[in-house]
């Protein structure tokens, strides 16, 4: 199950665009877009946008949207770097016999 976020930032340089998360199977894919008939194109999230990111995770949690649990993984995972499909988990492989 995806869980979608999406804001509005205002930039003096940039002007005003659109910025979703999404948050699926461990990872977090950032996107943004100016006016409503461009392309959605990866956004790199800065200090500002995973602070917001976890503020709306969190309005969401006692109207029970998300369950902490999907709420802590969110907090962990906003805290990795870059643009687009940020990987959240690690493949961890068994003891070989």
């Amino acid at each position: 199950m995806s869980i979608m976020f999406g804001w509005w930032n205002k930039d003096p340089e940039q002007g005003k665009y659109e910025v979703h998360a999404v948050v699926h199977g461990g990872n977090i894919e950032w996107t943004r877009h100016q006016g409503h008939h461009t392309q959605w194109e990866p956004h790199t999230p800065d200090d500002d946008d995973r602070a917001r990111l976890i503020y709306e995770a969190e309005k969401r949690v006692p109207r029970r949207l998300i369950s902490n649990k999907q709420f802590d993984e969110i907090k962990r995972l906003s805290e990795n770097s870059g643009p687009g499909r940020i990987s959240g988990r690690s493949s961890k492989v068994g003891p070989s016999d």
